[in-house]
């Protein structure tokens, strides 16, 4: 099968999504997300200006040697954008290959591991008592796995956490950053009340997650997680920027609590020191940014090597297209460890239908041939782009610091 046509569409349906789709000679088309949020149209002008016209008249069925022609050929490699436009078409043909197969996915990268996907929801609270409402709410829909995140007294916003009490949280919430405010310490005496609640009120049975957001000094992430470790965390996200992977030594060092980081990864070569010296226990990177199935699947088997399991990144700024393909990869990975799940809205699944569904806390997969998303062109016409920026943060001072 040659590639016929390739082309890049936009949509806003609450969130902005990059889709691409690549047709065949025979009619045999795919789907892969691009989105990165708040690059949206930096990726959809690489796309457009350096990686279509090159697919054009390519065998569809060789996955490999294309992708390396796009990682290699760039000369400038890796990188959000170049990885995020690598993902999308990877993620496609895979599609592809698997409908031309008459396959769920799943099969074509090895059948199941197990039968169902393990979830995790945000519970997020204006404050603690309103975070143990929304655990509640979540676990009464079946989940057994909940990220909690709740308002810090005198830090007027906070990440994960909606402005009103009710409301979706949504990052980008402007079209240029809006700058929030941050104090380590106000928010370091605080987090472990947190915890402490919602064992009180929920006992031990549930797991527990946390997203510190990038925002920590190595000693600083080392005293959250040893502050924590009597509420025995599922895992500790992305406590400390992460391109000096050292960091993580030291924060082993001092805690038991399992470090998740990644979702900012887009390559191999971000994860290797990490995991050979067994500093991390989860990782992050999720299929749309870190090229696609054909790289993610060699980063995936080289952390089963070191006891390491998946728990892909997997916000509502990623489309049902990458969550689709996720719940294949999930199905069949054998390090496995769990699924983020923020669920999109009404507006989202109606231009992106897809046979996965949501059932007691978990995930299953659906048996059409490729990922089992689609994309309606013409509903997506409806929902036009939109700017939109993730914001910045600053301390106290005004110094400006880690969002």
């Amino acid at each position: 099968m040659k590639i016929s046509d390739a082309y890049v569409i936009v949509t806003s349906p609450g969130r902005n999504f990059v889709t691409l789709k690549i047709v065949t000679d025979e009619g045999v088309y795919g789907i892969g997300d691009a989105t990165l949020n708040g690059r949206e149209l930096a990726v959809v002008a690489y796309l457009e200006e350096h990686v279509l016209p090159a697919l054009i008249g390519r065998d569809a069925s060789r996955i490999e040697d294309i992708w390396h022609y796009l990682y290699r050929g760039a000369y400038w490699r890796r990188g959000p954008v170049t990885m995020a436009a690598i993902s999308a078409v990877d993620l496609a043909l895979w599609d592809i290959k698997a409908k031309a197969a008459n396959m769920p996915l799943y099969q074509l990268l090895g059948g199941k591991s197990r039968e169902r996907v393990m979830t995790y929801a945000h519970c997020t609270g204006r404050d603690i008592d309103g975070c143990l409402d929304e655990v509640e709410k979540h676990i009464a829909l079946g989940y057994r796995a909940v990220r909690v995140q709740a308002g810090v007294p005198g830090i007027p916003t906070i990440y994960g956490v909606a402005k009103r009490e009710g409301e979706r949280y949504e990052p980008a919430d402007a079209e240029l950053p809006a700058e929030h405010v941050w104090s380590t310490e106000k928010y370091l005496n605080h987090v472990p009340k947190l915890f402490a609640a919602v064992r009180e009120r929920f006992g031990d049975d549930i797991h527990l997650l946390h997203d510190v957001h990038h925002r920590l000094t190595p000693i600083e992430a080392a005293r959250l997680g040893k502050a924590v470790e009597p509420y025995h965390l599922f895992w500790l996200e992305d406590c400390v920027p992460a391109e000096n992977q050292e960091s993580f030594r030291l924060i082993r060092q001092h805690t038991t609590t399992p470090l998740a980081v990644g979702e900012v990864f887009n390559s191999i070569h971000d994860y290797r020191e990490l995991l050979e010296n067994q500093w991390i226990d989860y990782i992050r990177t999720p299929l749309s940014h870190g090229g696609g199935l054909t790289h993610v699947r060699r980063i995936a088997d080289l952390a089963g090597l070191y006891h390491v399991r998946t728990g892909f990144h997997g916000p509502t700024d990623l489309s049902p297209v990458c969550l689709g393909a996720a719940i294949h990869f999930d199905t069949w990975v054998p390090n496995f460890g769990i699924q983020e799940h923020m669920p999109h809205t009404a507006e989202t699944d109606a231009v992106f239908p897809h046979d996965y569904r949501f059932e007691d806390g978990h995930f299953l997969v659906g048996e059409a041939p490729g990922h089992g998303v689609d994309i309606d062109e013409a509903l997506a016409k409806q929902y036009p782009y939109k700017r939109a920026s993730l914001p910045v943060n600053r301390l106290e001072d005004g110094t400006l610091w880690h969002w």
